[in-house]
């Protein structure tokens, strides 16, 4: 009794954790910053350009060697401790002094992937962003289309009702009767379909905030956004974030490009040596060396060329981002005019005339001025009217949104 007792004091509390609780879009880009992989994903390749800026900026590190020389197979190695052996010890220190200023190039590369890196986690969140919002305005979407069918469904059941009853008192046909039901079973297997398709858009939501355990609770919350009636103005593209991350990697390229041809500048390796001879008298010398290589058989030719490759093939990257980021704002913004005035014609007066004829319609079949064929068009006016209505709001949603991130990128973000 005492566990049956405690199972019921627990059960609101599991039903409340179960009921679907309305998310807003600002509280959905909070999670999604928190639990995108994506984001995450490109989090580790910044982690991964700070490493490459700490090593281009070591110096090498120097080279310690013991030689032991003048072994002779006769005696031995003599009896004693170590400073006594018969054998001479050659301690030898190189240190490589890199010229050129390759060391200074290296860091500037490698200064320059590392912001490059950075832009592109700036353009994964700008194109992850992009998705969430779109995704988000796809949930709202379905869950309006969910209620205009239940809507459907609840006229469609009624005047199914109300048919049965006047077929008994003669006013209608078996056929008519027979109409009401195919559309009542039409409405019946769309509602199905749209269910289906909320699911889908609560999965796709869930996957993109890291929620995928308690997709079926998601609700989209937030109303569409209003109709903005402000001039279209582009903005700076080359701040956004692939042109800039496409110029930082031309920068890149041109410090790779004079750092393969500051390898014609020779290094140099400095040895110092210290010598313990026993062989006669013992002694203890001290030596200096220098070295330099020799370009015989090339000079780094083959390097440059493909440095010099690289870099043209940074630019034209950089020219083609640029030229792409100016194709897609001048899409968005052409998509964003259009769903904007599509919005506002069937906001303005259209939608509502088709609720006044279907509500006439209702009126004058139920008093016997109107045949069912006309009813139904009526009926099937107002579904599709409220359908272009709820699907315009979700593209001028999505609309607004791509153009944010995509033509309009430092102002509004």
């Amino acid at each position: 009794m005492r566990r049956l007792f405690t199972a019921l004091l627990l059960l609101p509390a599991a039903a409340l954790a179960q009921t679907p609780q309305p998310l807003s879009l600002a509280e959905a880009e909070t999670l999604w910053q928190e639990h995108n992989r994506e984001l995450q994903l490109a989090r580790t390749a910044v982690f991964g350009a700070e490493a490459d800026v700490r090593s281009a900026g070591q110096l090498p590190n120097p080279q310690l060697s013991l030689n032991l020389s003048q072994i002779s197979p006769s005696t031995g190695y003599g009896a004693g401790p170590w400073k006594d052996k018969k054998m001479d010890n050659v301690l030898r220190l190189d240190q490589l002094i890199e010229r050129g200023s390759k060391r200074e190039l290296r860091v500037r590369g490698a200064d320059a992937r590392l912001d490059a890196s950075r832009r592109d986690l700036d353009d994964t969140g700008r194109l992850q962003l992009l998705a969430l919002q779109q995704t988000y305005y796809d949930l709202r979407l379905a869950q309006e289309k969910l209620r205009l069918a239940g809507e459907s469904v609840a006229a469609y059941a009624k005047g199914l009702e109300t048919g049965r009853l006047r077929l008994k008192a003669g006013d209608i046909s078996q056929v008519d009767l027979a109409r009401l039901d195919i559309d009542k079973s039409r409405a019946d297997n769309e509602a199905r379909q749209t269910q289906a398709d909320l699911e889908q858009s609560q999965v796709a939501l869930a996957y993109l905030i890291g929620a995928e355990r308690d997709a079926a609770q998601l609700v989209a919350g937030d109303d569409w956004p209003p109709l903005d009636s402000r001039q279209l103005k582009r903005g700076d593209l080359e701040q956004r974030p692939d042109v800039e991350a496409a110029r930082l990697r031309m920068v890149a390229a041109e410090a790779a490009r004079d750092l393969a041809r500051a390898q014609k500048t020779r290094d140099v390796t400095v040895g110092l040596q210290y010598e313990h001879n026993m062989q006669n008298e013992p002694t203890d010398s001290f030596g200096f060396g220098v070295s330099v290589p020799l370009f015989i058989w090339h000079e780094y030719e083959g390097d440059i060329a493909r440095a010099e490759s690289d870099l043209a093939t940074a630019r034209l990257l950089y020219q083609r981002t640029l030229s792409q980021a100016v194709g897609s704002a001048d899409q968005a913004a052409s998509a964003l005019r259009s769903a904007e005035d599509r919005r506002r014609r069937l906001e303005s007066g259209f939608l509502a005339d088709a609720e006044r004829v279907a509500k006439a319609a209702e009126l004058a079949y139920g008093k016997g001025g109107m045949g069912l064929i006309d009813l139904l068009d009526a009926r099937r006016t107002l579904r599709q009217v409220q359908l272009e209505a709820a699907t315009a709001r979700a593209d001028h949603a999505r609309a607004l949104a791509a153009w944010r991130l995509q033509a309009d990128y430092g102002k509004t973000k």
